[in-house]
């Protein structure tokens, strides 16, 4: 009796099948559930990565832009210097210019910029119609130059301003696409400004001084 009862003591202390597949799908579940939370911690980080990635390529795009704007900036009062002694009778055009200039080094944003852009578009397409008048000053070979030196980077702004919108519009697909959009809100990247210029800007600032 005693040897029956140690041995029915030794078998009770064994768990049960039922018990060993119920701790075996609790574990299985664990391990599934581990999985996917690993495959949401490395998407997650993915798409962070890549919106990382796009909006840097949005920020190196605005300054390819900004350097070509300094460039024009620099340009400007070299002409305004060599115009002005024939243009004695322009002086508010030529302040305009210079105002233009200045209002569109001092712009904040991209909105702003773009719009104190094409305020300076518009007053150095004044001046050069106004040149227009002075055959002297058309012949004169520092404002040719100069002329030349301002419509080469009015294209490399139109280049980057193409690239830049080009890259804007990449990143916010991404930050609007799902899942993408919802990394975009928790870690709160936002839809960038594209570099509008009017139709009636986009032509480049040139007269014909020959």
């Amino acid at each position: 009796m005693e040897i029956m009862y140690r041995g029915n003591s030794i078998l009770g202390s064994n768990p049960s099948l039922s018990e060993l597949l119920k701790r075996g799908g609790k574990m299985v579940i664990l391990i599934v559930v581990g999985i996917i939370l690993l495959v949401i911690i490395l998407a997650v980080i993915g798409i962070y990565n890549n919106l990382v990635r796009e909006r840097n390529r949005v920020k190196n795009a605005w300054s390819q832009i900004d350097v070509q704007l300094k460039r024009r900036y620099d340009l400007i009062p070299n002409l305004v210097e060599v115009v002005k002694d024939y243009m004695s009778y322009e002086q508010e055009t030529l302040t305009k210019v210079i105002e233009a200039r200045n209002f569109a080094m001092n712009a904040k944003g991209v909105k702003a910029q773009a719009e104190a852009e094409n305020m300076l578009s518009g007053a150095l397409k004044s001046l050069f119609a106004v040149v227009e008048n002075y055959p002297d000053l058309k012949a004169n070979e520092n404002v040719m130059r100069l002329q030349e030196e301002l419509t080469s980077t009015e294209n490399r702004i139109s280049y980057a301003r193409q690239f830049y919108n080009d890259s804007v519009m990449q990143f916010n697909t991404m930050v609007e696409t799902f899942p993408a959009n919802i990394v975009a809100a928790i870690f709160n990247f936002k839809q960038m400004e594209f570099f509008i210029i009017p139709e009636s800007e986009k032509a480049n600032v040139k007269v014909d001084l020959r």
